[in-house]
């Protein structure tokens, strides 16, 4: 194993002169973490350690791994250099050097991916003598987990954050709340978990599905359950970033608590939480007290989560309660606003303002802007490039994260081998070849794209298996387009990624992941079994 099949693709890497060799690693190897990079060390040390057996003990020597933070780089750069006679991986920052660990990781093959030996008799390791200097294109590299359609135990969620670190991921957008579940603890809410977290049964299937599964499913995340995941992430150096769905998406909210829903149209007390997909109808009230309520919740979610951002949803929020609401109506006539968009509008500025004040950035789906949109905030442009285009011209931070290239919920083949086939027809090449930046910006313009994201919505993923499944192998495609600078995307060299793929699928089964196998398994591959009843339907909404 060496540079030539790392994935991400570096910036740059050489191999050292062939005199030089290879560098072993045994018992006596010591790592030495300069300060600043401790955690680093103690991470590299667990998992490099769990997989090899060799204790990589605390020390210095001209024959050692050396971890340091080199100010001269850039924050998230590393350089990896491996001569023969020592290790040494610097970063601009201990993000830097996390990330260059990770490359050290790939180096090592993929048994370093592995919880325990293999081998127990296995005694030496041996690593390439290369040179390795690498920096991310962008800021935000993100992965977004749908935990409300379909609960992912905690477990899961850590095992998440690994495998993205291993892609050099580093913001886990965490989608807590939607019609169909509640799943973060608030204390001064209970009822928000006690009743908004479980749902009677589920539609099997997408949402022309005649299936259900008739029992109940639910789960949430306690308070603890947050701060240890926050607290992971860090170590891994994710930036965790919350979303609280408002005003739209809301109907578990509205079964916990009535009184949010508009109570002068429906009666909210009948409201239980959606055991159904797409958009429900039942949105938040307009009213001081649905505001009230909602500063309260993202107190306690500020307590919980440092992240820059905090994510409000803001998308697909029907209105026809709204225009039939005499409350509604009369806060449009009172605020002088022209129709329910601008009601939508203020609701989404009113937390603007109320998040800036407490030095966090509001993010939300590309509907925000509808109205207009306060200075600070920023776009995750869903439905398309347009949101972000007209975002980024506006001044505002993007991130790119079109349904049609990069959701990973969408199947992987035009053909009926696919376990529920919605949406659009998204190949590990078609992510590949996804471009976050749009042609048509400025440099200037340019500038405001943070990043790129890939979205996972759980309404067909009934389980870890089934996650999996969707989001390898294209979750490495799009890692490689978030972190390296490829050329433009009709002059990328696919062909050299599938190779790099042959080696990456190794590591992924290490770790345990069940990816969809690529076309002509190779021959390690098993493959796995049908995972559901293949239903045609229409693409999910968000």
């Amino acid at each position: 194993m060496g540079f030539e099949d790392l994935i991400p693709a570096p910036g740059k890497g050489w191999w050292v002169p062939p005199t030089q060799g290879a560098f072993p690693l045994d018992e006596e190897t010591v790592l030495h973490a300069e300060p600043g990079t401790e955690r680093v060390a103690r991470w590299l040390r667990g998992t490099l350690g769990a997989a090899t057996g060799l204790p990589f003990a605390e020390g210095r020597n001209d024959n050692g791994i050396v971890l340091r933070v080199d100010p001269q780089l850039a924050e998230e750069a590393y350089r990896v250099v491996i001569d023969g006679y020592a290790i040494r991986i610097d970063g601009g920052s201990a993000a830097g050097v996390f990330w260059g660990a990770q490359t050290f990781r790939q180096l090592m093959g993929p048994d370093a991916y592995r919880r325990a030996p293999i081998d127990p008799e296995r005694r030496e390791w041996f690593v390439p003598a290369v040179v390795i200097e690498d920096a991310p294109r962008f800021r935000w590299r993100g992965f977004m987990l749908d935990v409300a359609r379909h609960f992912m135990p905690k477990d899961g969620v850590l095992r998440y954050l690994d495998l993205m670190a291993a892609h050099k991921l580093n913001v886990f957008h965490f989608h807590l709340t939607d019609d169909q579940g509640w799943r973060v603890e608030i204390e001064r809410y209970p009822k928000l978990t006690e009743t908004g977290s479980w749902r009677a049964r589920t539609k099997f299937g997408h949402r022309a599905s005649p299936l259900w599964e008739e029992k109940p499913h639910g789960g949430y995340y306690t308070r603890d359950d947050i701060r240890e995941i926050v607290a992971y992430a860090a170590e891994r150096h994710i930036s965790v970033v919350p979303e609280i769905d408002v005003p739209g998406h809301s109907q578990a909210a509205i079964a916990a608590y009535p009184e949010l829903g508009n109570t002068d149209v429906i009666d909210t007390t009948s409201l239980t939480v959606w055991d159904s997909w797409g958009i429900s109808a039942n949105v938040l009230a307009p009213t001081d007290n649905t505001l009230r309520f909602y500063e309260g919740v993202f107190e306690e979610l500020l307590d919980l989560f440092p992240s820059e951002f905090i994510h409000v949803g803001g998308d697909e929020c029907l209105k026809e309660q709204w225009r039939q609401s005499p409350v509604a109506q009369a806060r449009i006539r009172e605020l002088g606003l022209a129709d329910e968009d601008g009601l939508q509008s203020w609701f989404i500025g009113h937390f603007d303002k109320w998040l800036s004040a407490r030095g966090r950035r509001l993010i939300g789906w590309d509907e925000i802007l509808e109205g207009g949109l306060a200075e600070g905030a920023a776009v995750s442009s869903w439905r398309g490039y347009e949101g972000g285009i007209a975002a980024a011209r506006a001044g505002h931070d993007v991130v790119m994260c079109p349904e049609q290239q990069v959701y990973l919920d969408h199947r992987q083949d035009a053909g009926a081998d696919e376990p529920v086939p919605i949406g659009y027809v998204r190949t590990l090449e078609d992510v590949y070849r996804f471009e976050p930046v749009p042609p048509e910006l400025t440099p200037e313009e340019a500038a405001h794209v943070l990043g790129a994201q890939a979205n996972v919505w759980t309404e067909v993923m009934e389980d870890h298996a089934r996650v999996d499944y969707q989001t390898f192998p294209r979750l490495a495609a799009f890692a490689e387009v978030a972190w390296s600078r490829l050329p433009a995307p009709a002059e990328r060299d696919f062909a050299d990624f599938e190779r790099r793929m042959a080696t990456h699928y190794l590591r992924l089964d290490a770790l345990g992941v069940g990816y969809r196998p690529p076309t002509g398994p190779l021959p390690w591959q098993r493959r796995p079994g049908v995972l559901g009843r293949p239903i045609e339907g229409q693409p999910p909404s968000r």
